[in-house]
């Protein structure tokens, strides 16, 4: 029970935002209307519970005229329940896209907000496959939990609606064993409730482990999904080392995990199947054995048998809800659970930024130089990379980071950036200063190219003259004509090339605070003496930090500082001055 009221509780938190949320008057209109049809179609088929009386007490009396009048009449509700059985389905889509829609929204705001999703993956990723559970968990929640609401409440006023029915029909048609009548106020009603309870304890004992061989299918399913699309995103790599093979085993590897739970999804499935399938088909003939003396015995004609026939399934099907849908509730348990554990892996990825100790960014009213002040960088499980006491970057600087490979520079830039929170110490930033980490391997979203190289500014931020310009001054000329081209940037681009459209990003977006993680290392050297050349003539106010190991770099740079091992880290120091570029 507690486990059913914890569940409860987190269905009720996953659903009751959007049903206060700015579309709540459409949800709240949507959901009434669904619920209203679906009491009308329960009203339906008490009407055509009593319908049954007449009607097979026609045949049996041989009444034409009243066996035509039933037909029409049958007609004329089947019609009805024919429209609002259409619209109810229509209605309930609708209602599911608005809902999903919110959900959506709402996840990805919490998902993609300051680096939180970068946060949850240095964390280990415990919610493995966000974009599963965004694209899927989201729709599949919205789709049960409509379904199997809608189905419970059906199953609830069914209920309601026939116990009564059926109580009554008791009382029409009695007991009766070996030609005796037993009077059991209501027998037909104890009947159908107990075949519920037997029914349902079975089910619930041969198919509860289907909730968690379905969440690990959702989870291997998500797996073998994102690492062919891992393989499809890296084919040069892979093509280049001639790893087809390598990659093959692993992906048949995962692929051994879904066959395998498949397999054990299958073998459970079976056993239910089995069972709820002859429980149904036993649920046809069973009211009739249960009623069946009483009809031989003259006391009910063949219209009361039928009808109690009817109003007993009615009873016995709303009874054995959670049979008929255990497979779904089960399906739906999943989903609850792997969306549960995504917020929670959201929440630790919030709590992250800014739980003590914690690197804080602090943007300062009149603060001239970008900051850092006994800054203290570790790795999430605690281990010490970098400490940097002091260091300011004054207005307009132009600042090489050097030190041994795996000292934790492009950490430390990271830190800097505002999206690696552990460790401790005070980033001090000017108020309303642009800050932009162009990265060794610098990321285009599939897009125009325009909108491509705008990025994250939205489409249409800068005219196509503009983005024209930038990429002549680069060195791509040839990529003018292909500004309004869709493609994969990434794929279809070397990296140079890419290193190279970052750096157009960087003159059109126009930073106060430039970071370059060795953003021109795939560059030769004079390509790369001419782009910070045309870094220092286009932002001559603008801060430029570079990582780099050539050595030539300094020639760009006024400062130099590097990291030197200091017992378990690599401290930061000021060095020698390197001239200035001319």
């Amino acid at each position: 029970m507690q486990r059913l009221a914890l569940t409860i509780a987190t269905i009720w938190r996953l659903s009751l935002p959007y049903f206060r949320s700015d579309d709540r008057w459409p949800g709240r209109i949507l959901l009434a209307a669904v619920v209203g049809i679906e009491l009308s179609l329960v009203a339906i088929q008490v009407i055509l519970n009593e319908w049954y009386n007449r009607f097979y007490n026609t045949l049996q009396n041989h009444n034409w005229h009243a066996f035509v009048s039933a037909i029409l009449f049958f007609c004329a509700l089947a019609a009805v329940y024919t429209v609002l059985a259409v619209y109810q389905t229509y209605l309930n889509q609708w209602l599911q896209i608005r809902w999903r829609r919110f959900m959506t929204q709402s996840y990805l705001r919490q998902w993609l907000n300051s680096a939180n999703h970068y946060r949850m993956q240095l964390l280990g990723d415990a919610a493995d496959n966000p974009d599963q559970r965004i694209a899927d968990d989201l729709q599949m929640f919205v789709q049960y939990t409509l379904t199997i609401s809608i189905g419970l409440l059906n199953s609830i006023v069914t209920l309601c609606s026939f116990i009564v029915i059926l109580w009554n029909l008791s009382a029409h048609a009695p007991l009766t064993l070996f030609g005796a009548r037993i009077d059991v106020p209501g027998y037909l009603v104890w009947a159908a409730l107990i075949y519920a309870i037997i029914g349902t304890t079975l089910t619930h004992l041969i198919g509860w482990r289907l909730i968690p061989l379905n969440f690990l299918q959702q989870r291997y399913e998500a797996d073998f999904r994102f690492n062919l699309v891992r393989t499809r995103e890296n084919a040069e790599q892979i093509a280049a080392l001639r790893g087809e093979a390598a990659e093959r085993e692993r992906h048949l590897s995962r692929f051994g995990f879904v066959v395998g739970n498949w397999l054990a999804l299958m073998q459970r499935q079976k056993q239910l199947t089995f069972f709820t399938a002859s429980y149904s088909q036993a649920s046809v003939i069973f009211p009739y054995l249960v009623v069946s003396p009483a009809y031989f015995s003259r006391l009910v004609q063949l219209g009361g048998l039928m009808q109690t026939a009817s109003a007993f399934n009615s009873v016995q099907s709303a009874l054995s809800y959670f049979i008929t849908s255990y497979r779904s509730i089960a399906e739906w348990n999943a989903v609850i659970t792997r969306l549960t554990g995504f917020e929670e892996a959201i929440a630790a990825g919030r709590a992250a930024a800014t739980a003590e100790p914690a690197v804080a960014v602090v943007p300062r009213e009149g603060a001239t130089a970008f900051a850092i002040d006994r800054l203290d960088v570790r790795l999430p499980d605690g281990a010490p990379i970098v400490a940097a006491p002091h260091l300011a970057f004054p207005a307009g600087e132009r600042i090489l980071v050097t030190g041994p490979s795996g000292a934790g520079k492009s950490t430390l830039f990271r830190a800097i950036a505002g999206i690696w929170p552990f460790g401790s110490g005070r980033i001090t930033v000017p108020t309303d200063a642009r800050v932009m980490l162009l990265p060794q391997r610098p990321y285009f979203p599939v897009a125009t190219l325009a909108a491509a190289v705008a990025y994250p500014a939205p489409a249409g931020a800068f005219d196509g003259a503009s983005i024209a310009e930038a990429l002549t001054a680069i060195g791509l000329p040839q990529l003018v004509t292909r500004l309004d081209e869709e493609a994969h940037w990434n794929r279809m681009l070397s990296l140079g090339e890419q290193q190279r459209l970052a750096l157009a990003r960087a003159l059109l977006q126009r930073p106060d605070y430039l970071f370059l993680d060795e953003a021109t290392a795939s560059l030769d050297e004079a390509a790369e003496a001419a782009l910070y050349r045309l870094l220092h003539q286009r932002l001559p106010g603008a801060t430029i930090v570079s990582i780099g190991h050539r050595s030539k770099l300094g020639a760009f740079h006024r400062r130099r500082v590097e990291l030197v091992p200091d017992d378990s880290r690599y401290r930061l120091r000021e060095a020698e001055l390197v001239p200035a570029a001319e």
